[in-house]
C-alpha cells in the first residue's frame, strides 16, 4: 500500500506518450465517439440456463483437490437450479404458424443469453422501444441500428477524405511538373477566375435586392414570414412496448426440448403443450399451405432443417436465419454482436438410402438444386467475405417400413412407411446423418501458386 501510494502517475511526466488531456482531443477532428455497451458482460452466458463447472484441478496443489471435492459434494447434496424458475413463456399463433414472446424480461433474456429471436419492429434485436424514447427525448441511450448508421456514416466521410487528398496529391505532382511557365499561366488563369468570381457575386448581391413579380416591393413575402412557435405536446410518462420477440420453429424446438427453457402455450391461461403436439404442430406448419397428417414422414422438412440447426448449436456456434444473404442459416462464433458470421450455411436432403429410389421426394431433391445456383450462391458468400458450406443431411428411411422397402427390394403400394408417430424424439433424431463440405471460390488472379 506504501508503494502504491508513492509511486507516481507516469501519464503526467513530460515523456510520457499520452496524457489525460492529449486521450481527450478529437482525432482528425471528429468527435470522440460515445462509450459502447459492454457486450462481454451483456452476453456472458451463450445459454438461457445456468452452469456450475469445477474450479481448476492443479496437480501439484493438494489444496485445490479438496476444493474440488468439496464442491463436489456441495452441488450433489443441494444442487443449484440450472433451469430458469418458472420457465420463460411463448404464445403459438394458429392463425400466422408463428411463436411469439411478449415478456419483456423473457426477451431480453433470450436474446442476451445465446441471440434467440427477432424483433418484429426491429432488424435483429429488440430495441424498438429504445429507439422511440430516443426520437422523443426521453431516452440518450443508444441502441445498435444507430451505432450501424454512424458506422456507416464515418466510413462514407473517411472516404470522401480520402478522396479528396488523393486528388490534392495529384494536382500538386501536376503543378511540380509543369515549372514555371505553367505556374505563371496559372497565376494569370487564377486571376481571371478571381475577378469572374467577383463579378458573379456583385450580380447575385444585386439580383437579390430586386423587388419580387407577383407583390409590391414592400409587401414582405410568405416565405420569410416567421415559423409559428412549435406547440409542445405533453409526452407520455410510459411508452407501451409495441414490439414482441419472433422465434423461428428450429430455435423454439431447440429451446423446448434440448434445453427445457421454454413453454409454449396456445392462449395465456391455457396449460404448455407436450413436447410430442409441439412437434407435430412445427411439422404440420412446415409446408404451405399446412398439411396436417397423423403420421410424420422422416422427409419432413422441419426434421430436416432442426436436425442441422441442432448439430451446430450442439458445436458452439451461434445460429441465426441467413435469407438475407440467400442461404438456410448462418455461423457466428459467439453472436452477431462481436463479429460478422465466418460461415453460410445451405442445407441439401440428400436421399441416399434404397429406400427413396424411384419415390417423389427424392425426385424433386435431385431437381432442386443446379450447378448454376451453387456458382450463384458461392458468388455472393465470397462478396460478403463468408465461407460456404454445403450441409447433406441423409433422411432416414421411415421406422414403420417393411424390410423389403427398406432395403430397396419392394415398392409395395406405396403407402405403408409413409410416416410414423413420434415418440422417442431422441432415437428419431440419431437416424438422421450429416455430411458438411465447405466450398470456396477459385479466381486465377489470387490462386497462382
Amino acid at each position: 500500500m506504501i508503494i502504491a501510494a508513492w509511486w507516481p502517475d507516469l501519464r503526467s511526466w513530460p515523456w510520457s506518450n499520452k496524457s489525460a488531456h492529449q486521450a481527450e482531443k478529437p482525432i482528425n477532428g471528429r468527435p470522440p465517439r460515445a462509450p459502447r455497451p459492454n457486450y462481454n458482460k451483456i452476453h456472458a452466458q451463450p445459454l438461457p440456463v445456468n452452469a456450475y463447472p469445477l474450479p481448476p484441478f492443479i496437480a501439484h496443489n493438494p489444496l485445490s483437490w479438496l476444493h474440488i471435492a468439496a464442491v463436489y459434494i456441495r452441488e450433489n447434496l443441494s444442487p443449484p437450479p440450472s433451469h430458469p424458475e418458472p420457465h420463460y413463456r411463448a404464445l403459438w399463433l394458429a392463425s400466422t404458424g408463428t411463436i411469439h414472446v411478449t415478456d419483456e424480461q423473457t426477451i431480453r433474456a433470450l436474446w442476451e443469453k445465446g441471440f434467440f429471436g427477432k424483433g418484429s419492429l426491429s432488424r435483429s434485436e429488440p430495441t424498438w422501444l429504445e429507439r422511440e424514447k430516443r426520437k422523443l427525448g426521453v431516452s440518450a441511450a443508444d441502441t445498435s441500428e444507430q451505432w450501424t448508421r454512424q458506422r456507416r456514416e464515418e466510413r462514407r466521410q473517411f472516404k470522401n477524405e480520402r478522396a479528396k487528398k488523393e486528388r490534392e496529391a495529384i494536382e500538386e505532382r501536376l503543378r511540380q511538373e509543369t515549372g514555371d511557365a505553367a505556374n505563371g499561366t496559372a497565376v494569370v488563369r487564377s486571376e481571371n477566375q478571381r475577378e469572374i468570381s467577383i463579378v458573379h457575386e456583385e450580380q447575385t448581391t444585386i439580383s437579390s435586392s430586386t423587388p419580387p413579380v407577383n407583390g409590391p416591393p414592400n409587401q414582405p413575402s410568405s416565405s420569410h414570414l416567421p415559423n409559428p412557435p412549435p406547440q409542445h405536446l405533453p409526452l407520455p410518462l410510459t411508452i407501451p412496448n409495441r414490439e414482441h420477440l419472433q422465434l423461428s420453429p428450429e430455435e423454439t424446438f431447440f429451446l423446448v426440448y434440448a434445453l427445457d427453457a421454454l413453454t409454449i402455450h396456445l392462449t395465456p391461461t391455457s396449460p404448455p403443450l407436450p413436447l410430442s403436439t409441439l412437434l407435430n404442430l412445427l411439422c404440420t406448419h412446415s409446408t404451405f399451405p399446412p398439411t396436417p397428417t397423423p403420421t410424420i414422414p422422416p422427409s419432413n422438412p422441419f426434421l430436416i432443417s432442426y436436425t442441422v440447426y441442432h448439430h451446430f448449436r450442439s458445436l458452439g456456434w451461434v445460429v441465426r436465419p441467413g435469407i438475407k444473404f440467400g442461404v438456410d442459416y448462418l455461423l457466428y462464433q459467439r453472436g452477431p454482436a462481436f463479429a460478422h458470421a465466418q460461415f453460410s450455411i445451405v442445407v441439401v436432403p440428400s436421399y441416399r438410402h434404397a429406400y427413396w429410389r424411384g419415390r417423389q421426394e427424392a425426385e424433386v431433391g435431385r431437381k432442386g438444386k443446379s450447378w448454376w445456383w451453387v456458382h450463384a450462391v458461392n458468388r455472393v458468400q465470397s462478396q460478403v467475405l463468408k465461407n460456404l458450406v454445403l450441409v447433406f443431411v441423409e433422411v432416414p428411411p421411415p421406422v414403420g417400413a417393411g424390410e423389403g422397402e427398406r432395403d430397396g427390394q419392394g415398392g409395395g403400394d406405396g403407402q405403408q412407411g409413409q410416416g410414423e408417430e413420434i415418440k422417442d424424439i431422441t432415437s428419431l433424431l440419431k437416424r438422421y446423418k450429416i455430411r458438411e463440405l465447405v466450398l470456396k471460390r477459385w479466381t486465377p488472379n489470387r490462386s497462382r501458386d
